[in-house]
């Protein structure tokens, strides 16, 4: 139970990653406050944890519904130990020549935006309490480049960079600021890249090398670890969470590696 009394906000929490995440803070003892653009979906999924957590609705890339929530945890609480910042919203792998530019904006509002506007409002309280973790999410796709996935994969790696300079920056304030870059993970979402038929996932099996795609679970028990007091001395990086995808670069299918052609 090492988050035992700490205050965690999850945004984006009401399914997929980020609701792993919450019932990985929850069962180590944190009361987690769901965050989600749906009223409802924020406080069934707070429901599912349990009594002591809550859901609270409002759009990440809304100044005014950012401060709302954060003033909300500290009326009610009175701290905020971690924050990760998971808000997002699937693509339509649309080419880049046919995208509007209402498509590119809200995805760069939602994923980098929304992360900027809940870093920057919650670290102006935990800087006056001199300790707090925010944690981002980052992706594979802000590395490597992912053709038709333009405004995603542009906000992965400002949210990467942001990471950065924040950790940076809040550092002498006592604030750790990490990210994860979760890549192929089996989410089970009805309107998932995947289940659009998007990405053919045992072509991803092929090309990582752990031969597998990952979980929710692995994600969140990433998150954990850098939340913890086991990372306390780490700060400013992006945690790949990928089974070794991004570290294979030889032509051809990762796994099994070791079936190469006899001598």
């Amino acid at each position: 139970m090492e988050f035992a009394g700490q205050i965690v906000l999850i945004t984006g929490a009401a399914r997929g990653l980020g609701f792993a995440s919450a019932e990985m803070f929850a069962a180590h003892g944190a009361t987690v406050v769901v965050n989600d653009i749906g009223l409802e979906q924020a406080i069934a999924a707070a429901a599912k944890l349990g009594p002591l957590h809550v859901g609270y609705a409002a759009d990440v890339a809304n100044e005014s519904g950012v401060q709302g929530l954060i003033d909300y945890i500290y009326e009610r609480f009175g701290r905020l130990d971690v924050v990760i910042n998971n808000a997002g919203m699937f693509e339509q792998f649309i080419p880049t020549v046919d995208q509007t530019l209402s498509y590119w904006q809200r995805l760069i509002d939602v994923h980098l935006t929304g992360t900027f506007l809940v870093s920057k409002t919650a670290a102006k309280r935990m800087i006056a309490h001199r300790r707090g973790v925010i944690l981002n999410t980052s992706s594979i796709g802000g590395v490597l480049g992912l053709p038709v996935r333009t405004a995603y994969s542009s906000a992965k790696a400002g949210i990467s960079m942001m990471t950065r300079v924040l950790a940076c920056e809040w550092a002498p304030y006592g604030l750790r600021v990490n990210a994860v870059a979760p890549g192929y993970i089996d989410t089970r979402s009805p309107d998932s890249p995947a289940a659009a038929g998007h990405i053919d996932m045992d072509r991803v099996k092929r090309r990582t090398p752990m031969g597998k795609v990952g979980r929710p679970q692995d994600v969140a028990q990433a998150m954990l670890f850098l939340a913890s007091e086991r990372a306390s001395f780490i700060s400013g990086v992006t945690l790949p969470v990928d089974g070794g995808y991004m570290a294979f670069g030889a032509p051809s299918d990762a796994y099994p590696f070791a079936e190469l052609p006899a001598d």
